[in-house]
């Protein structure tokens, strides 16, 4: 339900900025990508052409390609389901099936569940905050800053519940290099990176236990 208010301020933000009411619902139900829908606005009133935008959703999304890897895509037989559940992957509705992989109530039909339900949420907020923000009086450019808030929030929540704290230090450490030396190539750098180190540390946890288990 998280997806409510943050859609408030997406539609608010995007009809404040100059997109018809239509054209903000259209995009929450189809581009449906959080920070790229807000970085959207913006290249799409700029004018830029299509490839650069294409381009830059690419880059903003590329961290999907990493989800995918884990994702419990095989438990859905539709191919239809298969389909609707790849292009409505986001952060959240990884979050919330990823975490419960080796639950055997994870199911094909929770899985499929779950991400209309965030895409429901997500465009019935958006619905909202376009005919709200229609009939504010002032500028809503600040609101772009509601999804990295929450991805802020998102991230002390799994530091402080993480078992290897310094996972969290080799993610903001891996952020750092890439923005500073990498440019618009940060996205895809940091998350390289870091899924070096996870992939070292995973070794290394497996080493130390001659189960495997251990930190799994």
């Amino acid at each position: 339900m998280g997806y409510l208010p943050l859609g408030i301020a997406f539609g608010a933000f995007a009809v404040t900025q100059g997109f018809p009411i239509w054209l903000t619902i259209l995009s929450a139900a189809i581009i449906y990508a959080g920070s790229m829908e807000f970085t959207a606005v913006s290249l799409i009133l700029g004018g830029i052409d299509l490839f650069q935008i294409a381009l830059t959703t690419l880059f903003v999304n590329f961290r999907h390609v990493f989800y995918g890897l884990s994702f419990p895509l095989r438990k859905i037989k539709s191919g239809i389901g298969r389909l609707y559940v790849v292009h409505s992957l986001t952060d959240e509705a990884y979050a919330l099936n990823a975490s419960h992989l080796t639950d055997k109530r994870l199911t094909g039909p929770v899985v499929l569940s779950v991400n209309p339900l965030c895409h429901l949420y997500w465009v019935g907020g958006v619905t909202v905050g376009a005919f709200v923000g229609k009939a504010l009086p002032f500028d809503t450019e600040f609101l772009g800053f509601a999804l990295p808030a929450l991805f802020v929030t998102l991230a002390i929540d799994a530091y402080r519940q993480s078992d290897y704290p310094l996972l969290g230090l080799a993610a903001l450490i891996c952020g750092l290099i890439g923005a500073i030396w990498c440019g618009k190539y940060m996205l895809i750098t940091a998350l390289s990176l870091f899924t070096v180190v996870v992939l070292l540390h995973c070794t290394w946890v497996m080493r130390r236990s001659p189960s495997g288990k251990e930190g799994a």
